[in-house]
């Protein structure tokens, strides 16, 4: 699968890689702090920065203060954001490529007047409130609940593995406002103020590291949230949480594919230095390891071809389920490319140092495949939305 490029997307892209030359921050991003506090200071700088610049919101459509660009345009963006080194949007994720696409295609002009500057300009940080501890993942069997009490929500439970929930400002919540109905129905989408009284947090520590608060556990403890804080209507939660997940599977995952087939060169040139298990030839000449730097260097062009693939049959900015396809494959090889680093390193990956870049990523990349929908529910989407395959009704 090739794109061509016309002179005018071929125009953009020089005007992208000059920008991104001349701004990317010289320091790296902070991996481990205190409380993640380090890094939510540097996230919203650099969006800031971008915002400033006009490269806030590529995607978003230019009447929400976005760039406006198109599909073609995103997938420039993202390569050339990649190929710089500049940072991942990080916390300021959810916000970008969650938050603020739903709330631009199933908000209230209140909502969006509200909350899509203060993203764009890097004032606000969003975490995800989808996952639940004995939901597994079966997003729709989760049991937080809202009972409508006047003019307000009042929600009790509880979520698991929220990203960035140690500094959120606001969080994408699901909660089930009616029970006793079709289990995919009775949920609603809603905005939580993460300083609403009754909001615990409760870190959940990785072996990433002692200091490494990515993930939390939230209580909700009759935690009050304004009605106008629904996004769509009451109970139809499930549609909006859909198209909410459809934006993550979308073109956000080019930066992290043009990172890997750079890191596949990165550990053949590797391979031709060190040496492999026998001790005396180079890595590269064994069997085990040459195959999987082949393999890997495959699954990474295969990936780019699937998502040019994706881009150049959409017809609109609207994602589908063919992003389930990508994000299945990517992420899993992803997972067996961070693998092979961490065993081409050998004893020194036990140190969880930064040589190379390569251990930390590999612990992290575990999440991969859970995040966003896990590996199962994405072959079940591609089955049943791409494939056409039947499935039996829902309850």
């Amino acid at each position: 699968m090739q794109i061509e490029f016309t002179r005018q997307e071929q125009a953009f892209r020089s005007e992208v890689r000059s920008w991104l030359r001349a701004n990317v921050p010289a320091g790296e991003r902070p991996i481990h702090s205190d409380r993640n506090l380090d890094i939510r200071e540097f996230d919203l700088e650099w969006q800031r920065k971008q915002f400033d610049a006009g490269w806030a919101g590529i995607s978003w459509p230019s009447e929400y203060g976005g760039r406006g660009a198109s599909l073609i345009e995103q997938l420039i963006w993202h390569e050339e954001y990649a190929r710089a080194g500049a940072p991942r949007a990080g916390s300021c994720f959810v916000g970008l490529s969650h938050a603020g696409p739903t709330l631009i295609a199933r908000g209230t002009p209140e909502q969006q007047a509200f909350h899509l500057p203060r993203i764009l300009r890097g004032e606000t940080i969003w975490c995800q409130g989808f996952s639940e501890p004995g939901a597994g993942s079966d997003l729709a069997a989760l049991s937080t609940r809202a009972e409508i009490d006047g003019d307000h929500l009042v929600v009790n439970g509880s979520k698991i593995w929220t990203s960035y929930a140690s500094v959120a400002d606001y969080q994408e919540l699901l909660c089930r406002t009616e029970a006793g109905g079709r289990k995919h129905g009775g949920i609603s989408w809603v905005i939580c103020p993460m300083d609403t009284p009754g909001i615990e947090l409760r870190p959940i520590l990785t072996m990433v590291g002692p200091n490494d608060f990515h993930f939390c556990q939230v209580f909700y403890n009759d935690v009050r949230i304004p009605l106008a804080n629904v996004v769509g209507q009451i109970n139809d939660g499930w549609s909006v949480a859909n198209a909410t997940l459809g934006f993550e599977r979308g073109t956000g995952f080019v930066a992290d594919q043009i990172q890997n087939s750079e890191l596949v060169e990165r550990l053949i040139a590797m391979a031709r230095e060190r040496r492999g298990l026998d001790g005396l030839s180079a890595a590269i000449d064994d069997g085990d390891f040459a195959s999987r730097l082949a393999m890997s260097r495959a699954e990474m062009a295969g990936v780019r071809a699937m998502t040019y693939a994706t881009v150049s049959r959409a017809a609109n900015a609207n994602p589908g389920p063919e992003g389930s396809l990508v994000k299945l494959f990517f992420s899993e090889a992803s997972q067996r490319l961070r693998r092979l680093g961490v065993d081409l390193l050998g004893p020194e990956a036990l140190e969880l140092s930064s040589d190379a870049g390569l251990t930390t990523p590999y612990l992290r990349s575990h999440a991969a495949s859970i995040g966003g929908g896990t590996s199962d529910v994405q072959r079940n989407i591609v089955a049943e939305r791409v494939l056409g395959l039947p499935r039996g009704p829902r309850p």
